[in-house]
């Protein structure tokens, strides 16, 4: 009878850590959906002693199919490339591409080598300096190597991070204003609908002119052809976050804008305490729209502007002619397409962070 008892007990703790464990997959699995890792989820379950054949399934549908679908696309892209001809020969392969990644990576490491060796040199120059009591003949010098591809990946990151910054500092309070005031929502919308469908080509002319007799280049790092892409980046981005702030705000529960008013809230805190915390679903949607926009724009708006980054570069190759272009263009072409779904994987991480009704 004891030994019953004893295993009757250790079933029952086994149980009760199955569950806590299961309770804890289910949690991380809304974040590892959201950072695009859904499929670790059946595995994590069937490690922690689920049903292996149900798991399975759902491996199927999240992991299994997707690599189909990408094996597929591959197969038809390596099988069909050869048969289109260009003015630089055949369109490139995978294999191709993927060599021209590699190509790029390995560039990038010399570059580095390059300036690593250049710091080094200087360093010791200055100390000898120092040692020979020449110190107002230190001199500090930037490298100043050519930028390599993963350099114009950091400066087109760094460009869209601004240009979506401003868009988000001006379209949220409109959009906040927008929404409270039906007078305010009237005098802006018609400006909203001239504006919003304006191409960057458009804008660009004009950001560049008025920055290029204001700017004064106060750092080193903001430089005026990364200003003027971010600006443009900002002028077509901004528009989401406007319109859906603006809904979000406007499709606040009368009730709670009433309880507000009789408690006597002022207007600060009737924004703070009751209008954002329940519009930021529809204005983490607009980010999410405004962030993918502006990184659409960013290519056509760094090509123009010769800012250093990623569209300067797709510009630089295509203008370059050789024979390994069109792989290096198409390098490109993957790349701002996995940047942009990890950039909306990173807003969809910080959507169900700060609102309720992701977490629900």
């Amino acid at each position: 009878m004891a030994n019953a008892d004893i295993s009757a007990g250790s079933d029952v703790a086994r149980a009760a850590r199955r569950e806590r464990l299961f309770t804890k997959i289910n949690k991380a699995s809304s974040w590892l959906d959201a950072l695009g890792f859904s499929w670790l989820v059946p595995l994590l379950k069937i490690a922690a002693g689920d049903s292996v054949k149900e798991q399975m399934g759902e491996l199927k549908r999240v992991l299994v199919i997707p690599l189909l679908g990408i094996a597929t696309f591959l197969v038809l892209w390596g099988v069909l490339a050869p048969q289109v001809q260009t003015s630089l020969g055949a369109v490139p392969g995978p294999a191709q591409v993927w060599t021209q990644t590699v190509n790029l990576w390995e560039d990038h490491v010399r570059e580095r080598e390059k300036a690593d060796a250049f710091y080094e040199r200087q360093d010791v120059r200055n100390a000898k300096l120092v040692a020979a009591g020449k110190s107002d003949k230190v001199k500090h010098r930037t490298y100043t190597g050519k930028p390599t591809y993963i350099d114009q990946i950091g400066t087109s990151l760094i460009t869209v991070g601004l240009g979506f910054l401003i868009a988000t500092a001006i379209a949220v309070p409109l959009g906040i204003a927008s929404g409270l005031s039906r007078s305010f929502n009237g005098a802006i919308n018609p400006l909203i609908q001239i504006f919003k469908p304006v191409s960057p080509l458009a804008w660009l002319p004009i950001v560049t002119m008025i920055i290029s007799a204001t700017y004064v280049n106060p750092w080193d790092w903001l430089t005026k052809s990364l200003l003027i892409s971010a600006v443009t980046v900002t002028l077509c981005s901004m528009w989401p976050t406007l319109i859906n702030t603006a809904l979000g705000v406007a499709s606040v529960d009368k009730d709670l804008m009433n309880v507000g008013r009789v408690l006597q809230l002022p207007t600060w805190k009737t924004i703070t305490k009751l209008v954002l915390p329940s519009s930021l679903p529809l204005i983490f949607t607009g980010l999410r729209l405004s962030l993918g926009v502006g990184w659409m724009v960013l290519i056509a708006a760094e090509m123009l502007a010769q800012n250093p980054g990623l569209g300067k570069f797709v510009w630089d190759e295509f203008q370059n002619g050789s024979s390994q272009s069109l792989a290096k263009i198409m390098v490109a072409v993957f790349t701002i397409g996995i940047i942009g779904f990890m950039l909306d994987r990173l807003m969809y991480a910080l959507q169900r962070a700060f609102t309720f009704s992701a977490n629900r």
